[in-house]
């Protein structure tokens, strides 16, 4: 025998039509009108040819604010249809209810939806937009170099465990995606300039293009893009994470800095592994063209290789490396600010992981061109 409470009954509404045409109907409400009820209200639409009706409490009837709510809803849209509800004749308790959950109701503010501004204003909206990114990453650099300068040039207080956890996720196991599709850009590129030159008998000068692209632009610049979209992804991803299980929290209570636990060594292992990155970039995407000027063209490997040299010196590596440490702070900046300004629900850190691919894309193609204007500049 079962000793345990009866579940309340769900709620319900029963219409009591009147005998005359003209008479006023009853609505007869009963059941549990509550949350911890499982509020499903019934449906309360009134039957053909009713014009008014009287809403009336069956025994059984328990109502709380979300059930009032409901009942309210209901009779405002009998309203609209042409139907005069009459609620008096509810018990003293069920109309001091609606009427405060009525006036709750009137009291909170009406969102008004926001005029478009036209063309104008969604420009003024996304420089604003664009202001505030600006403002919040320059706030991390700033951090970045009042908290970690110190650390710097204190190496025993660096987490140095963290920073080769941080050097194996982001650069040791993005070496495959990295040497890849290097080595395919570098095929591409041969294919496309060695039609060109083809056409012209200078065959062998796709020496030339493969190797001063690769070293000076596209090594660097495809291994930072390739870091940014897996690499800083996955820095939003983690801290987002953290911020919404409340871990950052839980170090900020112990008096630890999550900048100097969580961010410094995400850049620290960033700025080791991007070069490193660069140069397997350039040497897949040098090999690749070789294959293709080699296979496709006649260039012989010994002449590619020897060659090579004759065009590209060390002056210009080092002019494509020198920007791989920028990238990385860029990249690793970028993607700790947007995963530590989660806020919210779990779609929150989607969006965080989006906003950080997209903008250290930008950034670091903005700092590429930078550098070329720089190196014109400088007559380099």
């Amino acid at each position: 025998m079962s000793t345990g409470r009866a579940a309340p009954a769900a709620a319900a509404a029963v219409w009591e039509p009147g005998s005359q045409p003209d008479a006023v109907a009853v609505l007869r409400i009963g059941g549990a009108w509550t949350v911890r009820g499982g509020l499903a209200a019934p449906a309360l639409a009134a039957p053909a040819g009713v014009r008014r009706a009287s809403v009336r409490a069956a025994q059984d009837l328990r109502i709380d604010t979300a059930g009032a709510c409901l009942l309210l809803q209901a009779v405002q849209g009998l309203r609209r249809g042409g139907v005069d509800v009459d609620l008096s004749q509810l018990g003293q308790a069920q109309l001091r209810l609606l009427e405060l959950v009525e006036q709750r109701q009137l009291a909170l503010p009406q969102a008004t939806p926001r005029a478009h501004a036209g063309l104008l204003g969604d420009i003024g909206r996304a420089v604003f937009s664009a202001m505030r990114e600006g403002r919040a990453f320059v706030t991390m650099v700033g951090e970045l170099v009042w908290d970690g300068a110190p650390l710097l040039l204190r190496p025993r207080r660096l987490r140095w465990r963290e920073v080769a956890a941080e050097l194996e996720a982001g650069g040791l196991r993005a070496v495959g995606i990295v040497g890849l599709l290097s080595f395919l850009i570098g095929m591409v590129m041969a294919y496309q300039g060695g039609a060109t030159l083809a056409t012209y008998g200078a065959n062998v000068l796709i020496v030339n293009l493969v190797a001063i692209i690769t070293l000076r632009e596209m090594g660097p610049l495809l291994a930072a893009i390739l870091v940014a979209g897996r690499t800083g992804s996955s820095y939003a991803a983690q801290l987002g994470t953290m911020r919404i299980t409340e871990e950052i929290d839980a170090l900020r209570a112990l008096g630890l800095s999550p900048f100097e636990m969580l961010v410094l060594p995400k850049v620290l292992a960033l700025v080791v592994a991007m070069p490193l990155l660069s140069l397997l970039a350039d040497a897949m995407g040098l090999l690749g063209g070789g294959m293709v000027a080699s296979l496709g063209f006649g260039v012989p490997w010994r002449e590619y290789l020897m060659r090579v040299p004759e065009v590209v010196d060390v002056r210009t590596l080092l002019l494509g490396l020198v920007k791989t440490p920028v990238f990385a702070v860029v990249i690793a900046l970028v993607g700790c600010m947007q995963g530590l300004r989660v806020r919210g629900s779990a779609g929150a850190v989607g969006r965080a992981a989006t906003t950080s691919v997209v903008q250290s894309i930008f950034l670091v193609i903005v700092i590429d061109a930078a550098f070329s204007v720089l190196y014109k500049m400088l007559g380099l």
